[in-house]
């Protein structure tokens, strides 16, 4: 899968957030579907929410937070996407790859 295809449809089709804030927010109120996650982001978050939020998938991907943010077109880095509806895009294909 070409991840970074799949996140610009899904930008444009789908619904997603951006950052470990709005990703525990979305957790919180049960709206997330899944959490990509880049190569860098901190492992103590990525256990916290694992612990809190074990029903949501997650998925790191081999990018780092400034080659994330670029493959969503954004001017900042990103540590985390959370996916709350993948529109036509290919996404929640996913699989967890966080034990």
């Amino acid at each position: 899968m070409d991840l970074t295809r799949q996140l610009k449809i899904a930008m444009g089709s789908g619904s997603m957030l951006f950052g470990q804030k709005q990703t525990v927010n979305a957790c919180a109120k049960g709206d997330a579907r899944l959490i990509i996650l880049a190569a860098n982001c901190p492992q103590t978050w990525i256990d916290d929410v694992h612990a809190r939020h074990p029903d949501v998938a997650m998925h790191r991907v081999m990018l780092v937070n400034r080659e994330l943010g670029i493959a969503c077109a954004k001017p900042f880095s990103i540590s985390t996407i959370c996916i709350l509806d993948a529109g036509s895009s290919e996404l929640l294909t996913l699989r967890n790859n966080i034990e």
